[in-house]
């Protein structure tokens, strides 16, 4: 289902806007209508971020909207719950973006059949990186679930083929080195890797990490399939509430088209 929506949306010319947000954050009651808000005005795919304790591929941002879930209450089952009611009511792609100490902890093949029956539609697990573990791989890859890998600037043209080969739906180009978090400038080499990156794999490649305004985004949409933005969108959340991160996405989404 993911990769279709690529599909239809380059065959308008258009790339995806695929915002993160940390579930149960700004409020633990807040999951759901965020959800549908974003999706009302102009998500493509939807990342919903299971919160973690030790967030490490996370930029403070993040990590403190992860740390405010978890006081609030949010737990992997609480997440899967709200996914299967915002799945009830609209039909925009998630995918559950997380780290692996909390999936296993609920159970690896446990969580791979509530996220599909909750409505998932992919799966990025951050630290679980290609050739780290096959028999947990394998397992993301039998499921139904489309498995988000990463690459970045380190990551050289072969293994970005092998990585592009284990995985589904789309690629996520990470734009920088480092942990997440909104950057005032683009990397100045960014459409020379993008393109490098979509020479040689057939996925439709996503970029994120540090896009933050709406003319970035559109910068960033001219050279890639999709554009994800999280920090600057939950930073905006945190300080402004649901409806300016809504009308936030919308404003990614006219700059992109």
């Amino acid at each position: 289902m993911i990769e279709s929506v690529f599909t239809a949306l380059r065959s308008e010319g258009r790339a995806a806007l695929i915002p993160y947000v940390t579930a149960g954050h700004p409020h633990v009651d807040s999951t759901v209508p965020l959800l549908e808000a974003l999706a009302d005005r102009g998500a493509d795919v939807l990342e919903l971020g299971i919160p973690f304790s030790d967030p490490l591929a996370d930029g403070p941002t993040i990590q403190q909207s992860s740390f405010r879930a978890l006081a609030n209450g949010m737990s992997v089952a609480r997440v899967l719950e709200d996914l299967s009611r915002f799945r009830a009511r609209r039909d925009t792609p998630v995918v559950l973006f997380t780290y692996l100490n909390p999936v296993v902890r609920f159970g690896f093949e446990r969580f791979l059949a509530a996220a599909v029956d909750a409505g998932a539609n992919g799966l990025l697990l951050t630290d679980l990186p290609l050739g780290s573990d096959s028999a947990l791989e394998d397992a993301v890859a039998a499921s139904p679930l489309d498995f988000i890998r990463l690459v970045a600037p380190t990551t050289d043209t072969q293994r970005a083929q092998e990585v592009a080969r284990a995985g589904s739906g789309f690629l996520y180009y990470i734009s920088r080195t480092g942990v997440t978090g909104a950057q005032s400038e683009l990397p100045s080499g960014l459409e020379a890797e993008v393109r490098r990156i979509r020479e040689v794999v057939d996925l439709p490649v996503a970029v994120g990490f540090g896009i933050s305004t709406p003319e970035q985004a559109g910068r960033v949409g001219a050279i890639a399939d999709g554009v994800v933005v999280g920090s600057a969108l939950v930073r905006t959340l945190e300080q402004e509430g649901v409806e300016a991160g809504a009308a936030f996405i919308a404003s990614l989404r006219a700059a992109l088209g």
